[in-house]
């Protein structure tokens, strides 16, 4: 796993500072955790006035220094004739990065356990699969299986979505996977007349993420002692919030609140008197 690399950057307003961070990490917006440092001001009739500060930080290795990925083999999703062994498709740019990690959470479905993938489970794939071909985007759709972890109400089953560039699947900071995974759970749900769960992904897009956030809440949990402050990330979507909360629940020198409203609401890190 690489380490983490960290680099402050600034800018008139917080995104631009974020983005000349990126360019100078050279890693993909959904590959760094963002700590705010210094909101901007204005000040009065420009005196006092202060760009924005920011420190992004990744485990993610620059783009000219990425491994090439060959993923490993999955269960596709049934169909009506069983189709022709084709080797897995090359992952490249951020997708590659993190499938070592990303294998060190979940567990592949095999052809021996495809007995155990359940209906609704099933159910849900084809309702992907169709909502892709209606959208016209070229992917498969295969089913994977979670490895079980007491300490968390992990959901067990996850729909992985693989092609060519499905960016546009994902969105920005994933809300259009999110709108994706909440389609395809309501039209599953009200066929099988009960509530269906499971996890929709993209080329690794959260396997990624919660890797990411899990080793750098670590992280950022030491940097907030050391300097005995509060850190306070960026906005998130509930589920990376949740990551958060639970990477940190049993930390014996810090705490975590989550504080904002909507889409501002945003994880605090605090350590303890």
């Amino acid at each position: 796993m690489s380490d983490p690399r960290s680099v402050e950057s600034t800018g008139p307003d917080i995104e631009e500072a974020i983005e000349t961070g990126l360019k100078t990490l050279d890693v993909a917006r959904e590959n760094v955790i963002v700590e705010i440092l210094d909101e901007p001001s204005r000040g009065l009739l420009g005196i006092g006035a202060r760009m924005a500060r920011v420190r992004l930080t990744t485990a993610v290795p620059p783009r000219s220094e990425r491994e090439e990925f060959v993923p490993s083999a999955e269960v596709e999703v049934e169909t009506n004739e069983p189709a022709a062994h084709q080797p897995p498709p090359q992952q490249d740019d951020d997708a590659s990065l993190t499938t070592k990690q990303a294998q060190a959470l979940r567990e592949l479905v095999t052809e021996e356990e495809d007995a155990e993938i359940t209906a609704d489970i099933r159910l849900g794939a084809a309702t992907l699969r169709e909502l892709l071909q209606k959208m016209n985007v070229d992917a498969d759709v295969n089913i994977e299986r979670v490895e079980d972890d007491p300490s968390e109400e992990a959901t067990p089953w996850i729909l992985h979505v693989r092609g060519d560039e499905l960016g546009l699947l994902i969105g920005h900071r994933g809300k259009t996977l999110a709108a994706l995974q909440y389609i395809t759970r309501l039209i599953a749900s009200r066929e099988m007349q009960e509530r269906t769960d499971f996890v929709v992904d993209v080329e690794n897009y959260k396997a990624r993420r919660e890797v990411l956030l899990k080793r750098l809440a670590q992280r950022l949990a030491s940097d907030a002692v050391r300097r005995r402050r509060t850190i306070e990330m960026e906005p998130m979507p509930p589920y990376e919030r949740r990551i958060i909360h639970m990477a940190l629940r049993d930390h014996d020198e810090v705490s975590t609140e989550s504080i904002g409203d909507g889409e501002r609401r945003r994880v605090t890190i605090i350590p303890k008197r």
